[in-house]
């Protein structure tokens, strides 16, 4: 198994849905939360979470309505305060400019299968796969992605094995479910990589072999 390979690549093309919001600082530059909605091809709408510099918001505007293009990587943290999913899944901006034209949610990733996968069927006998994907980051910290896969692909995911590499492509998406808690329940939002395409790990260099 390769480890000195990774990729954590997004694209989307969106709409703001409301004004950027402090979120955080850090080594001297504010960060904000920008809500972006992205029309799927279906119809449906994913609402992907964006964390957006100062700078780059003084550069190009965000206003509710207006289109952005917006190139970064997926980020995931834990969330400590108790509140809401413990697994916070958003997109660290690092290019963002005006757009205007067709939604885009384009995603690449490769790591490493962190969770046995989880494969089943539902009621209506769809295939359907859950996976655990952790990506590295340049300075030694990884992203832990939650993935889905269907039909022959999530056959193939479910043959997979923890420490496995692999290289996926797909949409960030966001799905709306009701966790119940006591007597009641709550409406939250769980994100996931839609896998589309996928293929195992490169194999090492026969020159790094010397063979």
């Amino acid at each position: 198994m390769r480890t000195d390979w990774n990729e954590n690549t997004i694209d989307l093309v969106g709409e703001a849905v409301s004004e950027p919001v402090f979120s955080h600082s850090n080594h001297g530059e504010d960060y904000y939360k920008l809500p972006l909605r992205v029309l799927r091809l279906s119809g449906f709408e994913d609402v992907v979470n964006l964390t957006v510099s100062r700078s780059l918001l003084e550069e190009c505007p965000a206003v509710p309505g207006g289109q952005l293009k917006v190139s970064g990587e997926v980020r995931s943290y834990n969330n400590k305060s108790g509140e809401g999913s413990r697994l916070v899944i958003t997109v660290y901006v690092k290019t963002m400019s005006p757009a205007d034209g067709e939604h885009s949610n384009q995603l690449r990733l490769a790591g490493v299968l962190c969770k046995p996968p989880i494969y089943r069927r539902t009621p209506l006998g769809r295939e359907i796969c859950d996976l655990m994907l952790a990506v590295n980051r340049k300075y030694g910290r990884a992203d832990y992605l939650p993935c889905i896969a269907w039909g022959s692909l999530a056959k193939r995911c479910g043959g997979l094995n923890v420490g496995d590499g692999l290289q996926v492509e797909g949409r960030l998406q966001s799905r709306i479910y009701h966790k119940v808690l006591g007597t009641y329940s709550e409406q939250r939002v769980a994100y996931e990589v839609s896998i589309m395409g996928m293929s195992p790990s490169l194999p090492e260099k026969t020159e790094e072999k010397g063979l």
